[in-house]
């Protein structure tokens, strides 16, 4: 039978020291609360209910459209009992298990979730917790067992005596229930310390119910990791870049200096695929086969295909490099900047929402905005399309085969027709007919005897 999952999510985040929900911090470009998100729904969850708080409804915005996921609201923070108890009226009627995980724990796996389903239900029992053993666990609590090993309760941090302190098994706040939970949620009462209504006195209502409590042990103390800091934010994203380099590295990508390169869980990579100190890969970045990046290059949803090469510093968004083609070092290419197979940018040349065709040149030191270059065309170094009259874009058509000399200003609209020529210098507003040859500049005048005369030399 398939199951639910509810993720609670409502704490204020106070360590934070942010007006963002803790929940919305981004982690590798995806916001914390995503993570468990998409694990609940890779582990076959029917429905997902988030119990949001803070910031709910900037929550809510963030996940909208996502299918078979809901959001409840805790009003008062009145402890985990309390804040799964929101859920009930979302799953009111639903006959499947229940799984309960922490919204800020991104870490943890879908078999994880799935496993404990999967004991809960082979053992019998009411309900299935995680555990783990950890050599500090201080502010987690304990969980206490009888001689025979059955979990017989948990102790929060604040209500353990010494002798349970002492106790390194814990509980990291994962479970699993039948369907009788929500009847059982109204016996957890709050007598305790911080006058909370706790999660884990469950684990009593179920025995005195006469039904059996299962446990996992998790032995991955990383899985778990929490995130109620700055600090602890960056240890999670320090751990989930390893994982991520891991798996890339084994499927046969080559890392140089690995520990110094980003990568964000929706980059793909082909094999062969090789990456240079200090490369950055975010959003929807896509390599193909044989695609070398260069070291501190910062890609953004940017597609290289098979062969494609980008070299060192350069920075590419939304961007698409054909086969064969390569850009930088030092170069940019912005937002719709596409490159033709072979077609090379060199170092200090900008692209914006331009396309170079096939085996087209632009070597260094040019602006190419709103323009399309055909294939062979070169383009000089300080060459530059003069696109904005200052209210509207214009569009710069250089055709095949192009010479544009260095440091011409090409002002659009404007056409250059295949094979036309400009000399360097030039200054053109006006179409350049094909084959043609385009001065437009001032004659070189020389006057002899200038500065002897200036200098009162002569």
């Amino acid at each position: 039978m398939a199951h639910a999952v509810v993720i609670l999510a409502a704490g204020l985040g106070t360590r934070m020291k942010s007006k963002l929900p803790k929940v919305l911090h981004p982690l590798l470009g995806k916001p914390l609360v995503g993570y468990c998100i998409d694990t609940a729904f890779a582990s076959g969850a029917e429905k997902v209910v988030v119990v949001i708080g803070h910031g709910a409804e900037q929550v809510r915005q963030t996940f909208e459209g996502y299918p078979n996921l809901s959001f409840v609201v805790q009003e008062q923070q009145l402890g985990t009992a309390h804040a799964l108890a929101q859920a009930q009226p979302v799953l009111a009627g639903f006959q499947g298990p229940v799984v309960v995980t922490q919204g800020d724990t991104p870490l943890t796996r879908v078999e994880t979730l799935t496993g404990l389903v999967a004991a809960m239900q082979a053992e019998g029992a009411g309900m299935a917790l995680l555990t783990m053993r950890l050599n500090d666990p201080t502010g987690y609590g304990r969980i206490l067992r009888d001689e025979q090993g059955q979990i017989l309760g948990n102790v929060e941090q604040k209500d353990a005596t010494p002798e349970q302190r002492a106790i390194q098994e814990i509980n990291p706040g994962v479970y699993c229930f039948d369907p009788s939970l929500w009847e059982k949620l109204k016996q957890v009462g709050n007598q305790n310390a911080a006058g909370e209504y706790y999660l884990p006195d469950l684990i009593r209502i179920y025995r005195e119910a006469g039904q059996k409590v299962a446990s996992v042990e998790s032995k991955d103390t990383g899985e778990l990791l929490g995130v109620n800091s700055r600090a602890q934010l960056a240890e999670v994203e320090r751990v989930l870049l390893q994982r991520l380099r891991a798996d890339w590295m084994n499927r046969g990508v080559r890392m140089i200096q690995p520990e110094t390169i980003y990568i964000e869980p929706s980059v793909e990579l082909a094999p062969d695929v090789t990456l240079w100190p200090g490369v950055i890969l975010r959003g929807q970045t896509r390599l193909g086969e044989g695609v070398e990046v260069g070291a501190y290059a910062v890609l953004t949803d940017t597609v290289v295909e098979a062969g494609g090469k980008i070299k060192s510093h350069t920075v590419c968004d939304e961007a698409y490099v054909s086969s064969g083609a390569d850009a930088g070092p030092f170069a940019r290419l912005r937002p719709k900047a596409y490159l033709e197979e072979g077609a090379h940018v060199g170092n200090f040349v900008e692209l914006k929402n331009a396309r170079l065709g096939k085996r087209a040149k632009a070597g260094h030191l040019a602006y190419l905005g709103d323009a399309e270059v055909g294939e062979e065309s070169n383009i000089g170094a300080g060459v530059i399309t003069a696109n904005y009259d200052g209210q509207r874009k214009h569009k710069t058509t250089i055709g095949k085969r192009v010479f544009v000399g260095s440091n011409s200003v090409l002002i659009a609209p404007v056409t250059l027709a295949d094979g036309s020529f400009i000399a360097g210098g030039s200054g053109i507003n006006q179409d350049v007919p094909e084959g043609a040859l385009a001065i437009a500049r001032e004659r070189q005048r020389n006057i002899e005897g200038y500065m002897k005369r200036k200098r009162g030399e002569g």
